[in-house]
């Protein structure tokens, strides 16, 4: 299930951020998988996905439930990441819930990720950037398919829908935000976890991590090695050289 993440694209329409919050305010409210999944099918028939009201087909908001199940119904490798996240949520009014969306969604769809870290690559460069630029740094990994393009656009929509990009005067042109500012660090560790569970790779050094471009849309603490270690119980770190840190998920028990 774990190598499926990471090969497919799934992002098929515009998401909307309340649509996120609705889901994680039934789960904080103990709804059930099943009637979440009932409530949202009534509730995404009047959501556009321009974040206006208005009815539309079962296939177009059938696509939506399979992005917001990342939190009613993620993988089962995901599940205590998820419940990490929600916990967090439940101490946080639902403005704050961004980050936490953010990464839980990069977890579960590593295309998320993916393109933000070709966004974030490219707002390093300059303050405004293409849809053609993301495109085509994603053919490297994904191939020159429409329908990578597609769910690409879908997702800089929905960066755009959760104001961490900005539209510019020309279209399929974006223009930098400043970032948020994540002060708590529980919740800078499950978005470097979001990133190690979006990567393949088994370890990445740390620095690499902390200073992943995907992780644009945030102004993140600087966390050392032994922080994170001792302030996770899925994240290992392990010393090389003089200075360097690997960072790498593990199953570590209470």
């Amino acid at each position: 299930m774990t190598g499926n993440r990471h090969n497919k694209i799934g992002i098929k329409q515009t998401i909307q951020k309340h649509w996120m919050d609705k889901t994680v305010h039934m789960l904080l409210a103990g709804v059930s998988e099943k009637e979440i999944r009932s409530e949202l099918n009534e509730y995404l028939q009047t959501q556009l996905q321009s974040g206006g009201i208005g009815e539309r087909g079962k296939k177009t908001y059938g696509m939506a439930i399979g992005i917001l199940s990342s939190w009613f119904s993620p993988d089962t490798d995901l599940i205590p990441f998820r419940d990490n996240a929600l916990s967090l949520a439940s101490q946080l009014p639902p403005e704050k819930w961004l980050p936490l969306h953010w990464a839980v969604i990069s977890a579960s769809y590593p295309f998320w990720f993916y393109v933000a870290m070709q966004v974030g690559r490219l707002l390093n460069l300059q303050n405004q950037i293409t849809q053609a630029q993301v495109f085509d740094r994603l053919k490297e990994k994904y191939g020159d398919r429409e329908t990578v393009a597609r769910n690409a656009r879908y997702t800089l929509r929905s960066f755009v829908a959760w104001k961490v990009l900005n539209d510019t005067d020309h279209k399929g042109c974006y223009k930098k935000v400043t970032p948020l500012i994540i002060s708590d660090s529980n919740i800078a560790i499950l978005i470097y976890e979001s990133g190690l569970l979006a990567m393949p790779n088994t370890n990445i050094d740390l620095g690499l991590l902390l200073h992943n471009p995907a992780f644009f849309p945030f102004q993140l603490p600087a966390l050392n090695g032994e922080f994170i270690y001792q302030n996770s119980k899925r994240i290992d770190v392990v010393r090389y050289g003089l200075d360097n840190e690997l960072i790498k998920l593990i199953n570590k028990q209470n």
